[in-house]
């Protein structure tokens, strides 16, 4: 790799701890600035980032057993460096050792810390010369900090996760998220099979892996893709992004041509698109006009402005004008987002037991103000990209408890268990 590309990836790291900028956003950002770059570099930018990202407490623990200094005490630069080299001599087969540590000192001495070149290179050539036989925690004696470390999750994480679904399915849970996610896109409705197979044909032609959805019909999984913008189809309509257990969901809603469906989290808008090519009247809300332009957008691309009317609304804040007018209400409420840490790498340190406590607030507090949206014998969808019971089932049992719903169908998608993201869905019938 060029000099270059590693010191993209350090930049980028220390302005995720600097900022506490989103790993995925920053990501994208980058990656479109330095498009004109070779397809492997990027490719390597973007490995590197987000192993780093993801790998943290492991990668920290290693270093920890060969470094005199504690890695929460090394100047930021040094630590992330520490960290790149690390995750190229573990996890890179690709990257020889000596270019891994090399590349590292390098840039110390680049950036002005040539006094540490030394500690850099003892650290890294250490690790590279035990990278077989290093000692993880003894699982015997801890085994949620055992899964902490060997999965790169924080342990109050892991003890809720256990808690929730048992030790034995929490590490599956855990090994599920570390995998490789492919993209899943779904095909527009509107696109005939010819088309959907022509479009399939070149993506495989220029390198990029296809495998089809066993869950649903016209969504597919890709590898090997740089940039999902620049695929054949994409500006033109013909497919966009969802998450497999997204289009679940919305499937589980059972909408019906005539209907009019609610989506009032909506953004970016994958649900209400799904929605609007099963009914023509789809009203999608969100919070803010940020998010509001993002469905439009993508409406605007998938040809589907016609069909989806838009609008800013609070969701904790009661319409009186759009009581009882729903066939669907869509209430994919804001969560902690545990189900996809696979794919937004970060969450799991930046939540809180805190924050997650908040969003049981939101949650509650959406669901009091907009449950009335629902006709009576009408289907309120609730969902969430989390995996934890108590934004999921227990909600469930709130709203049932508390309104006239009962439950027609749940279900929880782990990661491990299912290629999709973690997700949770329920299809509420109004009595």
């Amino acid at each position: 790799m060029a000099d270059n590309s590693r010191e993209i990836i350090l930049d980028m790291l220390l302005e995720m701890e600097r900022s506490k900028t989103f790993s995925h956003k920053l990501v994208k950002a980058v990656l479109d600035k330095y498009d004109y770059l070779e397809s492997q570099e990027k490719r390597f930018i973007k490995r590197l980032t987000e192993g780093c990202i993801e790998r943290r407490l492991e990668l920290d623990y290693i270093i920890g057993r060969f470094s005199s200094v504690p890695v929460n005490k090394m100047k930021p630069l040094i630590r992330c460096l520490v960290r790149m080299g690390t995750y190229q001599i573990l996890y890179m087969d690709s990257v020889p050792d000596s270019a891994a540590c090399n590349e590292a000192v390098k840039l110390a001495g680049k950036r002005k810390f040539t006094n540490l070149k030394g500690f850099v290179n003892g650290v890294l050539r250490k690790i590279s010369a035990n990278k077989d036989c290093i000692p993880m925690p003894d699982k015997a004696k801890d085994v949620v900090y055992y899964m902490s470390i060997k999965y790169s999750m924080p342990q109050w994480i892991v003890e809720q996760f256990a808690g929730d679904y048992g030790v034995e399915d929490t590490e599956r849970i855990l090994e599920g998220l570390m995998e490789i996610h492919p993209i899943s896109i779904r095909f527009s409705s509107g696109i005939s099979q010819e088309e959907r197979a022509a479009l399939l044909s070149g993506w495989e032609k220029s390198g990029v892996s296809v495998k089809a959805s066993e869950d649903v019909e016209g969504a597919y999984f890709l590898s090997g893709v740089d940039g999902l913008s620049g695929l054949e189809g994409f500006e033109e309509g013909k497919f966009t992004v969802q998450d497999v257990s997204s289009m679940m969901a919305v499937q589980a809603a059972d909408i019906k041509s005539g209907y009019f469906v609610m989506d009032i989290c909506g953004a970016p808008g994958g649900k209400s698109m799904l929605a609007a090519e099963r009914t023509d009247k789809v009203l999608s809300r969100d919070v803010s006009e940020d998010k509001v332009a993002l469905i439009r957008e993508n409406l605007q691309r998938m040809g589907l402005e016609d069909k989806v009317e838009t609008q800013v609304h609070d969701a904790t804040v009661f319409d009186e004008t759009m009581k009882e007018q729903a066939d669907v209400v869509i209430m994919d409420v804001p969560c902690s987002g545990l189900g996809v840490m696979g794919k937004k790498r970060d969450i799991k340190y930046n939540i809180s037991p805190e924050s997650m406590e908040s969003l049981g607030r939101l949650q509650k507090d959406i669901v009091d103000n907009s449950w009335q949206y629902v006709k009576k014998g009408g289907v309120l969808l609730y969902s969430t990209c989390t995996i934890h019971k108590a934004e999921n089932e227990d909600m469930v049992k709130y709203i049932c408890d508390n309104y006239p719903f009962e439950v027609e169908e749940q279900r929880q998608i782990l990661p491990g268990f299912a290629q999709a993201d973690g997700f949770f869905y329920a299809r509420l019938r109004r009595q």
